[in-house]
């Protein structure tokens, strides 16, 4: 069942990292319901529900929140939650009647939390804005690419999910583990520039200390160095290696047999010492390169697509990649001793056949059937 099962989660719809934060929690055993307006919104990139992963493991109900009795019905919801998500703009929730104040005054130990870019304070908070965004003013940005190249723009990892979803969670969980003992609930004020400048700190560290450059592709572990880098083979295809440890460093050079005669961190010798290595590995392909140094210490790894990566055999054997009604996708992380979680199930739009399932721990079948009654649930 998860570990976190028995715990209740109010979910209001948005995009990214909001349901990413949700479908955390749902895959870790919480129970999670969520609110979504009836009219059409503007959310993204739209697509079937059961390819939205994101959305996995939880019910769906459709509301007009313009409605005073859906009002209620939402609150009624708040009032059993152990936690609340929702990802608008500072301002939002209080207009639609869910302010942090209205939803503490139905449940004192309520969780709430609130998740954005630029946060619910400063100049900025108000601002339209998305990951890379939020990655560039950090300085995280400036800091990924190559050397001579402008900043090359990551996946939506840094910002969104990292910075944002993943540091929603620890607010949620940690701040229930408090309750538990205060009684007393709070708001999370999640914002992803918070988030990403916490998962810059070593770099930070290593600024101050003087091992660390501003210019992108001229440091040890962002392309600046021969070891510790991407390189294309002979078949087109690329493979990573990043023996950053001096005997790690030098198995590597025997089982490709070169030589680099000079010091692995001089700096200077670095362009020269990576062009040796780029020729010897285009010599071979992706594949003869893995059976030559996969499972070794050299620190090696094919660089591999998504759909190559459901096929590898560590993936495979550890089932990372889990079959959801027909559709591959990743399971839940992390793994556990006793509670470990179930496999996911796809999101469902809540309707009058399976408002009692969806409802039945939040509800009582009378309230479950006068919202029906009143068309509040249709």
């Amino acid at each position: 069942m998860g570990p976190l099962h028995g715990i209740k989660v109010v979910e209001f719809a948005g995009i990214g990292p909001g349901p990413f934060a949700a479908m955390l929690l749902a895959d870790l055993g919480a129970e999670v319901i969520r609110i979504e307006r009836k009219e059409p919104a503007d959310l993204g990139l739209k697509r079937p529900r059961e390819v939205d992963y994101a959305l996995r493991n939880r019910y769906a109900i459709q509301l007009d929140l313009k409605d005073e009795f859906a009002k209620q019905l939402v609150l009624r919801l708040v009032s059993k939650a152990d936690a609340l998500i929702e990802g608008f703009r500072p301002g939002v929730m209080e207009r639609l009647g869910f302010a942090p104040d209205v939803c503490l005054a139905q449940n004192p130990r309520l969780i709430y939390g609130r998740l954005t870019g630029w946060g619910q304070t400063g100049p900025l908070a108000h601002a339209a804005g998305h990951d890379l965004n939020y990655i560039a003013l950090t300085g995280v940005l400036h800091a990924i690419g190559r050397k001579g190249e402008p900043p090359s723009v990551p996946l939506n990892l840094i910002g969104d999910f990292a910075g944002g979803s993943l540091y929603l969670v620890v607010g949620i969980l940690s701040a229930i583990i408090e309750a538990q003992r205060s009684g007393k609930g709070q708001v999370i004020d999640a914002a992803m520039v918070d988030g990403v400048a916490a998962l810059s700190t070593l770099f930070h560290g290593l600024l101050r200390a003087g091992l660390f450059s501003h210019e992108r592709g001229s440091n040890f572990i962002d392309s600046g160095s021969h070891f510790y880098d991407v390189y294309e083979c002979a078949d087109g295809k690329s493979i990573s290696i990043a023996p950053v440890e001096g005997k790690f460093y030098a198995q590597l050079l025997n089982l490709l047999e070169i030589d680099i005669a000079t010091p692995q961190l001089d700096r200077d010798s670095w362009p020269e010492a990576k062009k040796i290595m780029a020729e010897r590995i285009k010599a071979k392909t992706r594949d003869e390169w893995s059976v030559l140094l996969e499972g070794t210490d050299v620190c090696y790894a094919p660089v591999l697509n998504f759909d190559e990566a459901l096929e590898h055999e560590h993936m495979r054997s550890r089932g990372i990649f889990v079959d959801v009604a027909g559709y591959v996708q990743p399971g839940p992380a992390p793994r556990y001793s006793r509670s470990q979680p179930d496999i996911p199930q796809v999101g469902i739009i809540a309707s009058s056949s399976d408002y009692q399932q969806a409802l039945g721990n939040w509800l009582g079948q009378r309230e479950i059937a006068e919202a029906m009654d009143a068309k509040i649930l249709e």
